[in-house]
């Protein structure tokens, strides 16, 4: 506990590596709600965006694309279009959903996050264990967007097409702020409904643990945290991992 302790300590006094040097504002929220408890760390994130990225033709690459646009909410056509004024590559529109990487305590702690981004709609989350015994939870989906506008600084699509493009990602980000929403609300309910195992029962050889129980069911969580109980028809395609492959963090 100790160690997890300083390593959470050492972990937020680290500057902020993103563009923007500040994390978005609904991811903001939901890092505040988890630092605030000892078993969690936050360590990125992105509320979900809508960008274009100008592209050398390799590939979208941090070290070789410029960012013509990119939002955190819903864009306009007009928008667009005067980004792509700007191109002179490969232009490729994108919608990136909400993602999130909490570094957790417990293997307990991670399958409690992981049980309610799942039942929010972040179906592709999942756990990794790392060699040194870190323990990452990732809460991501998969309801994703990528298509190229231009080559060369040529548009190679029309105006309508853009139009569809621009309605398409809105939706997505509409799906994507309600799913956020949920898991904002289921979290706090399975946070509050979590007890330490050692104060419902203080004899056994596990007592010094922090093993975590629900004293609530995970359907009654889902019926508090929104009046969606079931999830859009895009998430059949997604898959739910519970524990991935080793990883090194």
């Amino acid at each position: 506990m100790a160690a997890f302790a300083r390593r959470k300590a050492q972990w937020l006094a680290r500057p902020d590596p993103s563009r923007k040097r500040a994390l978005d504002a609904r991811a903001a929220e939901l890092a505040r709600l988890l630092n605030a408890h000892e078993q969690f760390c936050t360590t990125s994130s992105c509320d979900g965006r809508v960008l274009l990225a100008d592209t050398d033709g390799g590939g979208i690459q941090k070290k070789n694309c410029t960012w013509l646009l990119v939002t955190h909410d819903p864009c306009a056509k007009g928008d667009v279009m005067t980004a792509l004024e700007k191109s002179t590559g490969d232009v490729v529109f994108k919608f990136e959903p909400f993602v999130l990487h909490v570094l957790c305590r417990e293997l307990q702690d991670a399958q409690l996050l992981h049980s309610v981004a799942v039942d929010s709609g972040f179906r592709n989350s999942g756990i990794t264990v790392g060699r040194g015994g870190k323990i990452m939870m990732a809460v991501r989906s998969t309801h994703c967007l990528e298509v190229p506008l231009t080559h060369k600084g040529r548009l190679m699509v029309s105006g309508e097409y853009i139009e569809f493009l621009v309605h398409v990602a809105n939706q997505k980000m509409e799906e994507n702020i309600r799913r956020i929403e949920r898991f904002h609300k289921g979290l706090e309910l399975a946070l509050e409904a979590a007890v330490p195992t050692d104060i419902l029962a203080p004899e056994g050889p596990e007592k010094s643990r922090s093993v975590y129980v629900h004293r609530r069911k995970r359907r009654t969580i889902r019926e508090q945290a929104g009046p969606s109980g079931e999830l859009e028809p895009q998430d059949d395609t997604e898959s739910s991992l519970d524990l991935f492959a080793e990883i090194m963090i």
